[in-house]
């Protein structure tokens, strides 16, 4: 902390911007200035160090990422190896689809008026516009239809959201025209558990109302949620995290934590790097905006002091730049496949967690 308070930083030198630089050139260029160019060029160099450090590195999606086109550049991120599982909303999961089917999306505009939109079955995400019937209610019946084949024949009984991302994954790598245009397929390719911890709150949720009147429902269960990506956390010799925004995907992320060490009492430390990329503010108290090292007193992070950044800013503008920086700098890495594990893994913490609280148990009697 010392340092921090001392006349001792790098000199700031004008740097020179160039024609035609490289990315890397690039977040060169930023480090050697202030504010969130200084920001984004850390957790370049921070992206960078988790994955040559092998670490387990999660990705969180808040906000609409999918239906701007972004789910291409996480696919390449997953297939390169520097993804190892996924925390997202459920918007993010069914919007990712609709390239997959070729469902039109198309470029519109932000300062327009909504009834005619309406009118003209138009919906729109801020300057996105989404077809209602040829694409919305398109990829429902898709959905629909694929959680009804998969209920029996090939989700678990006790079905996380990992398992139904699996299988609209895989529904899609077989069946869509255009699969490489989807995080999912490549998370189903390989074998990357994506987790919707708020599925309720999503036109995947939605979709599974029908199912429900139905008695047909495919249930996931909020708690193995929970349980698999404590236990990814627990298995994890060095943890990592990409957090694109905030909201239910960055907590849910950041609680495998508490979940080992408050509630578990198995391990403590938490994940050794977390970047966030978020406009939102820390002084309204909500948890987007609340800063990583906050997180240190609730022992989600190993230290307060190194190994996580907050850029503040757009995540559609920064992300790309991280991603194309990470595939510049940091050589192809094979996938860790959690997917296939988190079941073993699981149930070995679960043995774990009953053999302590029966020892525990001892103790306090005697």
């Amino acid at each position: 902390m010392e340092i921090r308070h001392a006349f001792s930083g790098k000199k700031i030198d004008p740097p020179k911007i160039l024609a035609d630089m490289t990315i890397s050139q690039l977040i060169g260029y930023f480090g050697r200035t202030g504010y969130n160019a200084r920001r984004l060029s850390e957790a370049a160099e921070i992206l960078k160090l988790m994955i040559d450090m092998n670490s387990t590195i999660c990705l969180t999606l808040a906000g609409a990422m999918t239906p701007i086109g972004m789910g291409k550049a996480i696919a390449t991120m997953i297939e390169n190896g520097f993804i190892d599982w996924i925390v997202a909303t459920g918007a993010n999961v069914y919007h990712d689809l609709h390239f997959a089917y070729d469902l039109p999306v198309r470029q519109g505009h932000f300062n327009v008026d909504d009834d005619i939109l309406y009118s003209k079955q138009i919906v729109r995400i801020y300057d996105t516009y989404i077809k209602e019937v040829g694409t919305l209610q398109a990829q429902d019946v898709i959905v629909q239809s694929q959680l009804m084949k998969n209920r029996k024949q090939a989700l678990p009984e006790v079905t996380s959201t990992a398992d139904i991302s699996y299988a609209l994954g895989k529904a899609a790598c077989k069946s869509s025209n255009n699969p490489e245009k989807s995080f999912l397929v490549a998370a189903y390719r390989y074998n990357v558990p994506v987790y919707i911890p708020a599925i309720g709150d999503s036109s995947i949720g939605l979709n599974m109302l029908p199912l429900f009147f139905k008695e047909k429902i495919v249930s996931p269960n909020a708690i193995l949620d929970i349980a698999e990506s404590a236990a990814i956390l627990w298995k994890s010799h060095t943890s990592g995290g990409l957090e694109l925004g905030g909201g239910v995907p960055k907590n849910f992320f950041q609680q495998t934590g508490p979940a080992l060490y408050q509630i578990l009492k198995i391990k403590e430390g938490g994940h050794d790097y977390i970047i966030q990329l978020t406009d939102a503010r820390p002084d309204t108290g909500g948890l987007s905006g609340a800063t990583l090292q906050e997180g240190k007193s609730w022992g989600k992070i190993k230290s307060s002091h190194k190994g996580n950044v907050i850029v503040y800013g757009d995540s559609s503008v920064y992300f790309p730049i991280l991603c194309s920086f990470a595939l510049s700098e940091c050589k192809h890495r094979k996938s860790k496949k959690l997917y296939i594990k988190k079941d073993t893994w699981t149930a070995e913490l679960k043995q774990i967690y009953l053999k302590n609280k029966t020892n525990r148990s001892k103790w306090a009697i005697d």
